[in-house]
């Protein structure tokens, strides 16, 4: 029985036994993403945990993106066809730019659950990125975020030079300056056509995550994967309630919805960043492609281009800029201390952050 099926039967018995299944409460969810994605996994996991905090009294409906794509899900949630969403803030760079200037930093990830972890505390208390969520409508629950990018190209790739008069896709702006200081050209399309423009020759390779190899099949057609770390995608914001439907729930339901998520946040990073990549190995050793751990040199000057590049944003954002490096260091500590157990995480932001959170007023 898989967990969507495990959550629907024990949600039922829950409202069974409590005599409430005619009033029970369903939450229409959209992670955006489809069964074999991280972000559905997630929310397979937060539907189950709300149905557990509210006893039954709340349950989820998953919706395919077939019926929300993460593009539509801004729209989705101010108009009330979802209760709660997968948003990616920089898909909507004019109306988040203070909750993006943590995506610029993106060059500074080395440690997934701590680059959530930084983000969780950046978007729930940084007072101007709350304050685009209010305007947009939406309330903040929580990040996660990717493995740590490397290269997976078409042609070898051991020294800087190797770069040079290369197209790579790029993730985003930090990844543009990544590769044109090695002399490649970066090259904005979707991750979707990856596969396509790689096969054809129109592009080298791509800054991604291994998952990709996976995901996107481009374990079909890479040559080589380089173990150089770029950064990570970490700007989500995984369960973002409708403002709408978040007022129309009391304090004590918003509790259980945001204790559902403060679990459920660390699914998606452990999934995308852990589970998969050990998968997406398993499948490399399989296969011809080389695995290359690149010229010590080279790594030596990536790692000294994304101390400066976090340098110079960090200068440019300001304040917000400097917070969230500040949380970077205090969640990488953490983990450290810690180490990756979802469940043993999640009890430390709750402890250090969650708990501090009043539901009465938060996302108001």
């Amino acid at each position: 029985m898989n967990r969507i099926h495990t959550f629907a039967a024990l949600a039922a018995v829950a409202m069974m036994a409590a005599g409430t299944a005619a009033s029970a409460r369903e939450l229409r969810l959209a992670p955006g993403g489809p069964p074999a994605h991280p972000a559905y996994y997630m929310y397979e996991h937060f539907a189950e945990n709300i149905a557990e905090n509210s006893g039954g009294a709340m349950t989820g409906l998953i919706l395919g993106p077939e019926v929300v794509s993460l593009p539509q899900m801004k729209d989705a949630l101010q108009t009330g066809l979802v209760d709660a969403g997968n948003v990616l803030p920089l898909y909507f760079p004019a109306d988040m730019e203070v909750t993006g200037i943590a995506g610029d930093l993106a060059l500074i990830g080395r440690n997934p659950h701590a680059m959530a972890m930084a983000m969780t505390e950046y978007g729930m208390t940084c007072e101007p990125c709350q304050e685009e969520f209010k305007k947009l409508g939406m309330v903040f629950l929580g990040a996660g975020s990717s493995n740590v990018y490397n290269l997976i190209t078409t042609r070898p790739v051991r020294t800087a030079d190797d770069l040079k008069g290369m197209r790579l896709r790029t993730g985003g702006a930090p990844y543009s300056r990544w590769a044109e200081h090695f002399g490649a050209t970066p090259v904005n399309i979707g991750v979707g056509e990856t596969f396509e423009a790689m096969s054809q020759g129109t592009i080298d390779g791509t800054m991604a995550s291994t998952v990709d190899l996976l995901s996107f099949r481009l374990i079909d057609i890479a040559k080589d994967v380089t173990i150089v770390p770029i950064g990570t995608y970490h700007v989500t914001s995984n369960f973002t309630a409708g403002l709408n439907t978040w007022r129309s729930l009391s304090t004590k339901e918003r509790e259980e919805i945001g204790m559902a998520a403060a679990r459920a946040n660390f699914d998606l990073t452990d999934r995308w960043a852990f589970q998969l990549p050990s998968a997406a190995n398993e499948a490399l050793a399989k296969t011809d492609i080389e695995v290359i751990e690149p010229d010590p040199a080279f790594l030596e000057a990536s790692e000294a281009f994304a101390a400066e590049d976090v340098a110079a944003r960090t200068a440019l954002s300001g304040e917000e800029a400097v917070y969230f490096t500040e949380l970077v260091e205090k969640w990488t500590a953490v983990v450290e201390e810690v180490g990756n157990d979802p469940d043993a995480l999640a009890r430390r932001m709750i402890d250090d952050v969650w708990s501090k959170i009043d539901f009465s007023t938060y996302g108001m």
